[in-house]
């Protein structure tokens, strides 16, 4: 049997008991005892108070000490250490005493003349641990106490067989009631419950007593006093008899209303969009495939998807800066919605890009109406960002009637629709028909062939001579692409140059075609040493003046072909220039530094202007054949081309007509001395076996 070593505090006024006392705790086997000794309850407060609640582990008091009498001896040592365990002492065989005793906190009561070794050693053991395990009680229930004010939960005791109910005082102040306010019958708690949501909590209640689940845990709105409502997560557990029969039911509520508001946030921003705030791609979609599903009667009306793109948009941003650009989307879109009808969705599905789910419309003609609001509401002038702004939108519509099952599918024929429309011209609208997909099919084939094309060496180049219209003679070629298509035969520009413009691959595609031309026209100047100065012209897409090392790329290419500067010519159009982006003008003015000339394609048909070219240099103007086409022995159509000759005479730059078709174009043009041409009256674009040919004559007509 192990022996326990006790702190023990004895507080007794007899010495002759105090060595009795002290004789009995020595005999014992069971206990060790390390003796304080005192005679007043004062000196064993002091005591009690300077060594802490642990300074012993029992107290032995005696009832009659000279500054204390009875049962006030102990009140007061409990009040001062109230977690001490206590054993009275006595003289008196006094029952009630004792029962009274025990009541107020005392472990035991013995009385004098009965104990002995044994008893009162099994005395003190027994006061040690239950003072232990009343300790541990009250530490547990400190911890538990602790832990549900941290997470500051209400709780529940529902008796199932009387029907009455315990609710915490924190559960009642969660509803904003006192304490004791709500009574103990459970109708304060259901009554409370949001009537939306009192079937399912009913529902999970009822399945967790007839045993369908381990634990009852639901989510649902109580009303407050503040006459509003709260979100709570209350759990439970119920305990069962025998028979398996729910008898009591306990648990906690806790009050989830933060984490419900910002779930609610987090799916209105995964729903919406953070810009404007209306619906975007995903909620749209989510109720145009609503309506999609909606039961349809014969007498049903239509519903149409619009779909909308601002047109310049980028304009704005790159001239006003991203940020007055927001402030006319948020504008935008506010407009929109004071504009809808009730029922009806407006989106902003990205960027630029709007979508209108627009209910009962009468087919084409009244979706078409629609549209024209839309436009009507983007006409008036929008004022951000302290400057005055106008767009509007390029719009195209798909109608329910197309028979569509998935949202996806509706959306991808009004946009569709809608690059028609931006194609014709821009502030416009077109409905969505069938020969629209059958195009967009075909421009999509057309795409994928094209990115592979150049991986397949598909492209080649032809050469249209340029004439000197003095002698005749060529003096150099305008290199035209040709795409040898394995299906459709050899295509023109005109068929895949647009796509190709839309997907980027001009700039790879003009990087060949300039690696080609320069090949091409070295080889001709040294095999034809009669035309020195032979010189090539390439179109040129104006992408490729973004790309940073133009000029460094360009010399390289004419290096590797022991080329002169002036052997090569770039066409571009007027746009390009007119564009004013400061970087693109740098870039130019860094080709032409290096000797490459720069050709101003189909002169006076784009935003001509003489500003352009007196702020950047070219070489060359080209008339475009619009004007040639015109020319005639009556005078008719020489104006504009006089106008062009004189202009290039005055800025010392090289006039070159397009287009001539007749020896009588040609006369004319020699007579107002033009000083360069080309067109089918010399040659169509040729393979480059024919245009060698073409050079060996030198002159093509006497």
């Amino acid at each position: 049997m192990k022996t326990q070593a006790l702190r023990l505090l004895l507080l007794e006024d007899s010495a002759e008991d105090a060595d009795l006392l002290r004789k009995m705790l020595r005999a014992s086997k069971r206990i060790r005892c390390l003796v304080d000794h005192v005679e007043r309850l004062e000196t064993a407060i002091e005591r009690c108070r300077a060594g802490g609640p642990r300074a012993y582990d029992v107290v032995l008091v005696d009832f009659h000490l000279p500054d204390s009498q009875g049962l006030a001896t102990f009140e007061r040592l409990h009040e001062a250490a109230p977690r001490l365990p206590v054993i009275v002492l006595t003289n008196l065989e006094d029952d009630s005493t004792a029962t009274r005793a025990v009541r107020l906190g005392a472990q035991d009561y013995l009385v004098k003349r009965q104990i002995e070794p044994g008893l009162l050693a099994r005395s003190i053991l027994y006061a040690v641990e239950r003072g232990r395990a009343e300790a541990a009680l009250r530490e547990s229930e400190e911890r538990y106490a602790l832990a549900l004010a941290g997470a500051q939960d209400g709780l529940w005791d529902w008796n199932l067989v009387t029907g009455t109910i315990y609710y915490s005082p924190r559960w009642e102040a969660m509803l904003g009631s006192a304490p004791g306010e709500l009574g103990n019958q459970v109708e304060s708690w259901h009554d409370r419950i949001h009537p939306d949501d009192r079937a399912t909590f009913q529902a999970q209640l009822e399945a967790h007593l007839v045993g369908s689940s381990e634990h009852f845990e639901h989510e649902y709105r109580m009303s407050i006093r503040s006459e509003g409502s709260m979100w709570v997560l209350t759990r439970g557990l119920a305990i069962r008899d025998r028979d398996g029969v729910p008898t009591r039911m306990a648990g906690s509520m806790t009050d989830i209303t933060a984490r419900k508001l910002a779930e609610e946030r987090l799916l209105y921003d995964a729903l919406h969009d953070g810009l404007t705030g209306l619906p975007n791609r995903a909620l749209f979609t989510d109720r145009l495939g609503l309506a999609l599903k909606r039961p349809r009667g014969s007498a049903a009306k239509d519903f149409a998807v619009l779909f909308l793109d601002l047109d310049r948009f980028k304009n704005i941003n790159d001239s006003l800066g991203h940020g007055v650009g927001d402030e006319l989307l948020v504008e935008i879109s506010r407009r929109f919605a004071e504009n809808l009808r009730p029922g009806d969705t407006v989106a902003r599905l990205g960027g630029d890009e709007f979508a209108l789910l627009v209910h009962d419309v009468d087919g084409a003609i009244e979706a078409s109406r629609v549209a024209e609001r839309v436009q009507a509401v983007l006409m008036h002038r929008f004022e951000v960002g302290n400057q005055e702004v106008f767009t509007s939108a390029s719009i195209g519509i798909a109608l329910s009637s197309g028979g569509y099952r998935e949202p996806e599918e509706m959306l991808r024929d009004a946009d569709i629709a809608m690059y028609r429309a931006k194609a014709a011209g821009k502030a416009r609208y077109e409905v969505f028909d069938r020969e629209m997909h059958r195009t967009a099919v075909a421009l999509l084939r057309l795409e994928t062939d094209l990115r592979q094309a150049l991986a397949r060496q598909e492209f080649l180049v032809h050469y249209q001579p340029i004439v000197d219209l003095g002698d005749l003679h060529i003096v150099g070629f305008e290199t035209l692409t040709r795409w040898r298509h394995p299906k459709r035969g050899i295509l023109r520009p005109e068929l895949f140059i647009a796509v190709a413009e839309e997907t980027g691959l001009t700039v790879p595609l003009g990087w060949w075609v300039l690696e080609e031309s320069c090949r091409q026209i070295a080889d001709w100047r040294r095999r034809f040493t009669g035309n020195p100065d032979l010189s090539v012209s390439c179109n040129i897409t104006g992408r490729l003046f973004r790309v940073s090392d133009v000029a460094e790329r360009l010399g390289e290419l004419l290096e590797r072909f022991e080329l002169p500067p002036r052997a090569l010519q770039l066409e571009i159009t007027e746009n390009v220039v007119m564009d004013d982006d400061a970087a693109v003008l740098e870039r130019l003015s860094a080709v032409r530094a290096l000797g490459v000339q720069i050709q101003i394609d189909d002169f006076g048909t784009g935003y001509s202007s003489l500003s352009y070219l007196q702020r950047f240099h070219c070489d060359t103007l080209k008339i475009d054949r619009s004007f040639v086409s015109r020319l005639n022995a009556d005078g008719d159509g020489q104006a504009i081309v006089k106008t062009i000759l004189a202009l290039g005479q005055h800025l010392n730059m090289n006039v070159i007509a397009e287009g001539i078709e007749t020896a009588e174009q040609m006369q004319l043009l020699r007579d107002l001395a033009c000083p360069q041409g080309q067109g089918y009256w010399f040659a169509r674009p040729i393979p480059a076996k024919s245009a060698e040919a073409m050079l060996s004559q030198q002159y093509l007509v006497s």
